[in-house]
């Protein structure tokens, strides 16, 4: 496998350390540290948040961006041994872009992940995904974005969580819920038509139903959601003990994934189950043009929020990620 041969280093050598900055969200820290993960890089993450001038000043003469060049709890990267130690930069996000390109130096490159919103020059590398729509010599572009659920992290999650759903039965259908974001909502309308799809579906095929939420999911919407899941029989993580969010991605018949997370997305349709997508009011024009992709390489359903009734039987699927790809293609480039 492409992670396995792209080890980011040479057998008996030091490894290669990679510095992660970006906003401390799952899904920015998923992809950002996915991708070092991927290259077989060690890594570290630190979170930063510059705001509005400390961004004008970032993107100015080394001078003027020094001050600004800071970690979310206020440390400065040039008294951090992890900036001294490390062969590469990985930056995610807007923000993450802006401490990136300034932390860019001769002997250490910077690769982004996401559009950065900024001139694309100030950057070796840039990891994005083509409904970002950007290009350019050092623009790399896949279908999804970049995450850790590797064939071999799946497997070992499918050895882990197997025994565990062994006595349900099947199909086993999954729920992943994320939550309200500035471009959709979920909360108590939405959770309400999603468990009755999500009981509608089990009562019909005499499975079994699990639902992991996420720490964006509204405690009304989840109250109402686990209401519901539990009246068809199923289950709903209540964030004790171990998550089952990677053992249902790899052992799972079909998962239903609310619209608003693109790493959900793209993690769900690494695995081998059928991916059904649960629409929410809102607006992207990024996230639908990725929806629209994967449902055109026939990776994905759309579902239909106002037909409960609507079945989710699983289809013959083709596990989806470019990851492996990207990777190799930046360690062509990178030459490390």
């Amino acid at each position: 496998m492409a992670e396995d041969v792209y080890a980011g280093k040479v057998p008996g050598s030091n490894p290669v350390s990679a510095l992660v900055v970006g906003e401390d969200f799952a899904g920015m820290r998923s992809q950002a540290l996915g991708l070092a993960s991927r290259a077989g890089w060690e890594s570290c993450f630190q979170a930063v948040s510059p705001g509005r001038l400390a961004r004008l000043m970032l993107a100015g003469p080394q001078v003027l961006a020094r001050p600004f060049l800071r970690t979310a709890s206020g440390t400065p990267f040039e008294a951090m041994p992890e900036l001294a130690q490390a062969n590469v930069v990985i930056s995610i996000g807007g923000k993450g872009g802006a401490i990136g390109a300034a932390l860019r130096a001769p002997g250490r490159p910077v690769v982004q992940v996401q559009n950065p919103r900024q001139s694309l020059e100030r950057f070796d590398l840039i990891v994005a995904c083509e409904h970002d729509e950007i290009s350019g010599p050092n623009v790399l572009l896949g279908r999804t974005a970049l995450h850790g659920l590797t064939p071999k992290v799946l497997a070992q999650a499918r050895q882990e969580w197997m025994p565990r759903f062994a006595a349900l039965p099947r199909p086993l259908i999954a729920g992943l819920v994320g939550g309200s974001n500035g471009r959709f909502k979920f909360g108590v309308p939405e959770a309400h038509k999603l468990g009755a799809l999500l009981a509608q579906a089990v009562r019909q095929q005499g499975g079994s139903l699990i639902v992991t939420p996420s720490r964006r999911t509204d405690p009304d919407a989840l109250r109402v959601l686990t209401d519901l899941v539990e009246g068809a029989g199923g289950t709903v993580w209540n964030g004790e003990g171990d998550n089952p969010y990677r053992g249902l991605v790899a052992c799972a018949d079909s998962l239903v994934v609310t619209m608003d997370s693109v790493s959900m997305v793209s993690e769900a349709v690494a695995g081998p189950a059928s991916v059904f997508v649960f629409p929410l009011p809102g607006r992207s024009r990024r996230i639908t043009c990725f929806l629209q992709g994967l449902e055109a390489a026939g990776r994905i359903r759309m579902l239909d929020a106002d037909v409960p009734a609507q079945g989710l039987t699983a289809w013959a699927v083709t596990p989806l990620d470019d990851t492996p790809e990207l990777v190799a293609e930046m360690h062509r480039r990178l030459g490390f």
